[in-house]
């Protein structure tokens, strides 16, 4: 349906024309807005845009272009700077940027600007798809964009910034945009005036700013965060640095030829020390990515980042310029930039032309482990699921197929499993000399154990049916077996696999917190897992927990999981009242503490549970956890029965429930309700009569 916005807007034009009365227009309005006669006003409103006098024409076409093929959509102030670079200019004239009213009016209401992102769009997603149907409305429009954004960064004010700032200034909008995206657009319009173009920005590369923005960009779109890394910005990082990153073939052979180049050069990060309160979170950062190359300590100064040319080529998969700098003189195809070698990093990303191409060299070491992590090219392709390249690296005689990393002691098979990546764990599980039950050297997981953790059934049926592999391998850090990674995660096939086999306890008790499966299931709420395990004879559903001395029961209902409870239940073997040795709470207290009135319900229907039951922890019941909490269901629920006592004082803090209400009114309200409605003699004991329905608002102040 085409946008009434710009179809007022096109009425608004046309009553300025002239061509057309108000009820005329108003009249075709209403039948475009029903998708009649779309492309015809699109066509008429072109027509009347070229015809604009003066340079409006020119403009408005310009305008279209931009919004029509950029990369992302542009911010108001970048579309601005865009036109109004004057190709063949040293510096950006301000009086050449127009206004964004005059962009709106060259443009007869085309686009327009979303007021909550400032970004520039089109009206209509139809009126894309009636431009790119007409190819002779815009000519090599990617060189056009291509030549413009360079030529803003060849700016002499753009050259005169800070190669290690971290974002582009106010003052040049257009910075960012023209950094991460000039290569795009060249890639797709090459001409002459932008090769020369790019070869004069990559002249003197590695002190402009626009390569600082694009490796933030490229580094940041891969998860990093290199804020607290790039105060003094990078170094090295020259022309044909940047020409083997970006991988267009004309431009780099053009760079190569431009004067003698240090092949072998590895660029560089320099930094201060991270400030004391930044540590702890650079150091976590580095914990929870150890896939991510390129992380030190925070201590020291400096980080070497070492990839040269060819190993940006090798990362980024560029196998035309690879090719190119393979043939020059003095090329070391196996140099470790950071502990990574130019095929490490090309096997890690699935570039099989570049890994192709580096294996054919005698030179280079197909086992050879980074630095880092001790991982080989195998283990990279492998743990990222890249099957043309294991099987390049597998036909390899000198390739171990077992070999162990140094990260946490894990095979090409574990890595593979932990994936989920089938087709190469088949390859490796065809290998004579793949152990399929090796147990990692820092936690003891079997490559079963991690596929079981992360549910990938078909990789758990092929270990499943090696008799080579135990199915109930116990980890030396959790003690926990592939079956309790699987109900824990909820996995039904995977559990269903391991229980048919009559080698798997499917009561085992794991070192870590004493929990079984059906405890680990429960804990989740995952009702197909706890039915399969309640279905087996060998299953204690009441086992307590040797950390908290919690059932399975007491997991499932401090969660709130109502069908695991009701399961439960039905058991004549389950307690309800258990007492856990944690806080000497009940299944009720848990439920109440946590305002799962559906739990508390089912739990309160037995007349085995007690509903005023004391902790030993703080002397609390579970009315006085539920009023603390502010679940007025809850303590409804409660004081219905008549064994509650509305006035207990615990023994910690000597408080009753109308004490920790707090600020809950509506708790405040039932609770002063029921007193009030007590009999005078037992207005400070179990109250005989309450009405929570006829409940009006009591004043109350604390005693």
């Amino acid at each position: 349906m085409v946008s009434r916005r710009f179809l007022l807007v096109s009425l608004h034009i046309d009553a300025i024309l002239g061509e057309v009365t108000i009820r005329q227009r108003r009249k075709k309005l209403e039948e475009m807005t029903q998708g009649n006669g779309l492309g015809d006003a699109y066509t008429g409103t072109l027509t009347r845009l070229k015809a604009q006098k003066g340079n409006k024409s020119i403009l408005g076409l310009k305008v279209l272009m931009w919004v029509l093929y950029s990369e992302r959509p542009l911010q108001a102030e970048e579309l601005r700077h865009a036109l109004g670079v004057e190709i063949g200019s040293v510096d950006l004239d301000l009086e050449n940027v127009p206004t964004l009213r005059t962009i709106l009016a060259s443009s007869l209401g085309l686009v327009t600007v979303e007021a909550s992102s400032s970004t520039v769009r089109l009206v209509h997603f139809t009126l894309q798809e009636h431009l790119l149907g007409d190819p002779t409305l815009f000519y090599n429009s990617h060189s056009a964009i291509a030549e413009v954004c360079l030529t803003y960064l060849n700016f002499r004010c753009v050259r005169a910034l800070s190669p290690t700032l971290l974002s582009a200034p106010a003052a040049t909008p257009l910075l960012k945009y023209a950094s991460c995206y000039w290569a795009q657009h060249a890639r797709r319009g090459m001409t002459e005036n932008v090769k020369m173009l790019a070869l004069r920005l990559l002249d003197g590369f590695e002190a402009h700013i626009s390569a600082q923005l694009m490796l933030l960009d490229y580094m940041s779109g891969r998860g990093f965060r290199l804020d607290l890394s790039l105060e003094k910005g990078h170094r090295g990082f020259t022309g044909l640095h940047g020409a083997a990153f970006l991988g267009i073939t004309p431009i780099f052979a053009a760079v190569l030829r431009m004067k003698e180049w240090d092949v072998n050069a590895g660029d560089s990060v320099e930094r201060g020390a991270v400030k004391p309160r930044f540590k702890g979170l650079w150091r976590a950062l580095i914990k929870r990515s150890h896939h991510r190359p390129g992380y030190t300590d925070p201590d020291l100064a400096v980080t070497i980042y070492g990839r040269t040319p060819l190993l940006w080529a090798a990362e980024r998969g560029n196998e035309e310029v690879a090719k190119m700098l393979l043939t020059q003189q003095g090329i070391n195809p196996d140099l470790a930039g950071t502990g990574w070698t130019p095929l490490l990093s090309a096997a890690k990303h699935g570039h099989g032309g570049v890994v192709k191409m580096l294996l054919e060299l005698e030179i280079v070491d197909p086992n050879r482990a980074d630095t880092q992590y001790g991982r080989t090219s195998l283990s990279w392709a492998a743990g990222h699921g890249h099957e043309g390249i294991v099987k390049m690296l597998l036909d390899r005689d000198n390739v171990n197929p077992d070999h162990i990393d140094t990260l946490y002691g894990q095979t090409p098979l574990s890595l593979a499993a932990e994936g989920g990546h089938q087709g190469v764990v088949k390859m490796l599980l065809d290998q004579d000399n793949v152990n399929p039950d090796h147990a990692d050297t820092t936690d003891g997981r079997t490559p079963l154990s991690r596929a079981a953790e992360y549910g990938h059934e078909g990789v758990v049926k092929m270990l499943l049916d090696r008799d080579n592999v135990n199915p109930d391998h116990a980890d030396t850090t959790d003690g926990r077996t592939p079956l309790s990674w699987a109900a824990e995660y909820g996995y039904e096939g995977v559990v269903k696999m391991l229980l048919d086999r009559d080698n798997v306890n499917p009561d085992h008790v794991d070192t870590k917190y004493g929990r079984t499966p059906l405890s680990q299931a429960a804990n989740r709420g995952h009702e197909g897992v706890v039915k399969m395990l309640l279905d087996r004879d060998n299953v204690n559903p009441d086992h307590a927990d040797t950390t908290d001395g919690r059932t399975p029961l007491s997991q499932a209902a401090n969660r709130g999981h109502e069908g695991v409870v009701k399961m439960l239940l039905d058991r004549d073997n389950v307690n309800p009242d258990h007492i856990d040795t944690l806080y000497g709470q009940t299944p009720l207290s848990l439920a109440a503490e946590g305002g799962h009135e559906g739990v508390v319900k089912m739990l309160l229907d037995r007349d085995n549970v007690n509903p005023d039951h004391v902790d030993t922890k703080y002397g609390r019941t579970p009315l006085s956890l539920a009023a603390e909490r502010g679940h007025e269901g809850v303590v409804g629920m409660l004081l219905d029965q008549d064994n509650v006592n509305p006035d207990h004082v615990d023994t910690q803090y000597g408080r009753t429930p109308l004490s920790w209400a707090g600020g809950h009114k509506g708790v405040i309200r039932i609770l002063s309700e029921a007193k009030r409605l007590a009999p005078a003699s037992n207005r400070n004991q179990t109250p005989l009569f309450r009405r929570r329905d006829v409940c009006t608002d009591i004043p109350w102040t604390r005693s």
